[in-house]
């Protein structure tokens, strides 16, 4: 089963749930004569809602690329996650609004026999769905179903502190409905924006972590004439597609067609494992007793052991155009690019005397 089927079956089983549940309130509240009931009932259809939004949004985000989008619609999936973390919020903030009236204006409890069975099922109902759905959703790397078992959670964790409350007042006669309401939405706000976040920066372009940069990296570095792998950017258009690039370092030796070979290994295997579309560019390193190998060695050694540079790669010259290129990465604490690429010719052009020196800085995009 692929990871859409998984989503949109996970989904499903969070709408027969609250399907069921709100069934099973309606039916209890019939019986007793009780308006609360049955508006509750109607409530946990309501709660379905985040379940619908995920299935469409995944949904959608399985169209083919066309003209237009030709990188696919895999980032519907975040405004999904972002449409329930809104909900999740507007929950929170209307819980606290009620539960801060609670703390003025406290008001006695009344739960019959009936009443508390169909919380009691609610609360277990609740708990047992949402931990799923989350479970599921942290498994599938899909934020849609973690907020739509957050929400679950949410309602589950509302519900027991008004028991708690109610049982409390009931007990020693101390209102704690309000405070324990304003208590728990601010945790749920606070979960809220949390969820919101990540769908948001990863619409914005988040980093990738460091375990996938490291894992390329590796993978990459395996192949058999491979000295290196620089510049690694990744470009995600949702949980499936991803696009890139990077540098890879050959000896100067190798021919042409050895080097299509080569990248179009590194290409199909990041695309069967990854699922990325990766482009490979080529660094030539010079080899061999020449002035192109001797001129490398000295820039590159001198460059390395600078206190404010991080990596050097892309050495190229041109004896043709008297030209010599470098990439750098400063450290983080370089903030004028242009102010150090001046610093740094001042200091390697009486290495390289009467050639023409450019030094580009790179910055680290997955690190």
């Amino acid at each position: 089963m692929d990871r859409s089927t998984q989503i949109i079956r996970t989904s499903w089983i969070g709408i027969v749930a609250n399907v069921l549940l709100a069934g099973f309130k309606a039916a209890v509240g019939l019986l007793a004569n009780s308006v609360a009931i049955v508006m509750d009932a109607v409530n946990n259809l309501s709660d379905a809602l985040s379940s619908v939004i995920t299935i469409v949004g995944t949904k959608l985000s399985q169209r083919p690329a066309d003209r237009k989008h030709p990188f696919g619609f895999g980032r519907i999936e975040y405004f999904s996650a972002i449409i329930i973390a809104v909900i999740v919020l507007s929950a929170g903030i209307t819980s606290l609004i009620e539960s801060a009236k609670k703390i003025f204006y406290p008001t006695q409890p009344e739960y019959t026999k009936t009443t508390l069975i169909v919380i009691v099922v609610a609360i277990i109902v609740k708990l047992v769905l949402g931990r799923y759905v989350k479970n599921k959703g942290t498994q599938l790397n899909s934020d849609a179903l973690i907020a739509s078992g957050s929400d679950a959670l949410f309602d589950a964790i509302i519900t027991l502190a008004t028991l708690v409350s109610a049982g409390v007042m009931l007990m020693w006669g101390v209102s704690l409905d309000g405070i324990l309401g304003v208590l728990i939405s601010i945790v749920i706000i606070k979960a809220g924006v949390e969820m919101l976040s990540s769908p948001v920066n990863e619409l914005l372009g988040t980093s990738i972590s460091a375990e996938l940069t490291n894992q390329i990296k590796k993978e990459v570095s395996d192949f058999e004439g491979v000295h290196g792998v620089y510049d690694l950017i990744l470009h995600n258009y949702g949980p499936d597609m991803k696009i890139g690039s990077l540098h890879v370092n050959v000896y100067d030796t190798m021919s042409a067609h050895e080097i299509h070979g080569l990248t179009r290994k590194i290409t199909m295997q990041m695309l069967e494992r990854h699922g990325i579309i990766l482009t490979v560019g080529v660094y030539a390193i010079a080899t061999g007793d020449n002035k192109r190998a001797e001129l490398q060695t000295k820039v590159m050694q001198t460059l390395i052991t600078h206190k404010d540079i991080v990596q050097v790669h892309g050495f190229y010259y041109s004896e043709k155009e008297n030209m010599i290129s470098v990439d750098v990465v400063p450290d983080i604490s370089i903030h004028d690019d242009n102010a150090f690429v001046s610093q740094l010719i001042n200091e390697i052009q009486p290495l390289v005397h009467g050639m023409h020196l450019e030094i580009i800085v790179d910055h680290n995009y997955s690190e």
